[in-house]
């Protein structure tokens, strides 16, 4: 997806910018993998109310 961003605009205005992208588009990858809520996981998100995988949560 960054090669298609880059086609699209040209190029990233700065490494931050990219690096946030690629997080966005983690995120909603694994959302999209876990059947979960595209939309609701965002909202959840900006609320501080990630949606995290069973296999991230970290015990003990």
């Amino acid at each position: 997806m960054v090669k298609l961003q880059q086609k699209i605009s040209g190029t990233f205005r700065s490494e931050e910018g990219a690096a946030a992208f690629c997080r966005i588009r983690g995120y909603l990858s694994t959302v999209k993998k876990n059947d979960r809520p595209v939309l609701a996981s965002l909202v959840g998100a900006f609320q501080r109310n990630p949606f995290t995988p069973a296999c991230a949560h970290r015990t003990g």
